[in-house]
């Protein structure tokens, strides 16, 4: 009995030592796997690293290598020398600066016997360099009376050529600022119904619609007879066109524009379409119609309409606003800025029509006093620049003597 008492004391101890022999494999093949997991997802992350590194790399390349070959290869527009643009701008002087973007600065200045815009971009400018090449890529391919004209570009220098428009923005006509007067109610009527068309221009091209998502008065540009033309296209993107134009969307990782005059949902929702540069439209005509700031205009007008008092909303500037038909532009320009994209209307089919009413009904009462509101005279810069617009600086002037 005894024999067979330490018998099971020795099988009892025997398999005791067993299960924590088993229990210790176990762990120790647990603590094998753990660190394999470790070490694959390790090695993953590792190997994402180097593809983002490997994409970052191949990324800087092509658009070098874009650059490079738009600079050497590219026929569609002219390409200028860096020694060319010094000598016309005198060397970016800031007497010939007229102006200063988020793209870099602009210069006035005169480039194969024409008045010339010269924008140059920042070396500090985040986004510059894509900016410059989606212009050059869009302006180079695309020609209409409604769109700035893309004279030529110095590739390597980030320096954009464009036609000069000598009466300056229409923000600043809008607010009058500098030596400019107010505008008369049929030019703004014109300037209205030319900004819907050059933005249909852009909503039609082939073979994908183009949003431009940056339109204010400060991008409308106004040349020497005050006809009005969409500038700045840095920002525009092509969305796809299998959708219909109510509902083309686009996803964008970032959503760009002004403040006041992008699109809410845009801003929400990062859905880029054609409609959410018909917001900023809205908003542009309110402020043709009343001269304001766009901070709460829209509210304003509403307002306005309600109570019966929407004749003062009008910029009083102009002593002779038709409000019947300024009326009717106000509204079309409330739909156009409503919050929901679903809710604004068609351009093509709905805005254009009336804007091309309007225009019809203010060429019909135009009068020979030139564009502004007031004037007893033919405006000169309608039909004719200025000496100093026209001026050369003196090196061009030699070289043109010669």
């Amino acid at each position: 009995m005894e024999e067979q008492q330490r018998l099971e004391e020795a099988r009892i101890a025997e398999e005791a030592a067993l299960s924590l022999a088993h229990k210790e494999k176990a762990k120790s093949k647990a603590a094998i796997e753990h660190a394999e997991a470790a070490q694959r997802i390790a090695e993953l992350e590792a190997q994402k690293r180097r593809n983002a590194e490997i994409k970052a790399l191949k990324e800087v390349e092509e658009k070098t290598k874009v650059l490079s070959s738009l600079g050497q290869t590219d026929f569609r527009y002219r390409k200028y020398t860096i020694e060319e643009i010094e000598v016309a701008t005198e060397y970016f002087a800031q007497s010939r600066k007229i102006g200063e973007g988020g793209y870099g600065p602009v210069y006035k200045c005169y480039l194969d016997h024409t008045p010339a815009a010269v924008k140059v971009l920042r070396p500090d400018a985040t986004q510059g360099r894509s900016q410059f090449q989606q212009e050059v890529e869009i302006l180079s391919c695309i020609r209409h009376p409604n769109m700035v004209l893309l004279l030529g570009a110095c590739p390597e220098y980030g320096c954009l050529v464009y036609e000069y428009m000598s009466n300056g923005s229409l923000e600043d006509c809008l607010f009058q600022r500098g030596k400019t007067r107010p505008l008369s109610w049929q030019h703004r009527f014109r300037i209205a119904a030319e900004i819907g068309t050059g933005l249909l221009f852009l909503h039609q091209t082939k073979p994908e619609p183009l949003v431009h998502r940056d339109l204010k008065p400060a991008n409308i540009l106004l040349d020497r007879n005050y006809v009005s033309k969409i500038s700045d296209v840095g920002l525009a993107r092509l969305v796809p066109p299998t959708v219909a134009d109510t509902v083309t969307q686009y996803r964008m990782t970032s959503t760009a524009g002004t403040f006041c005059y992008i699109d809410p949902e845009y801003q929400q929702t990062g859905m880029l379409g054609i409609k959410s540069d018909i917001y900023s439209l809205g908003i542009i005509f309110l402020q043709i119609l009343t001269g304001k700031a766009p901070m709460g205009l829209t509210h304003h007008v509403e307002r306005a309409i309600e109570k019966g008092t929407f004749s003062e909303m009008l910029d009083q500037s102009v002593p002779d606003w038709p409000v019947e038909e300024a009326l009717s532009l106000a509204e079309i320009a409330l739909r156009c800025s409503e919050l929901r994209r679903k809710d604004r209307p068609d351009l093509g089919k709905v805005v254009l029509p009336l804007l091309n009413r309007l225009r019809e009904f203010a060429d019909d009462n135009m009068f020979d006093s030139g564009p502004y509101s007031g004037n007893p005279s033919p405006s000169q810069s309608q039909v004719s620049m200025s000496k100093e617009d026209l001026s050369y600086p003196p090196s061009a002037q030699s070289s043109i003597g010669s």
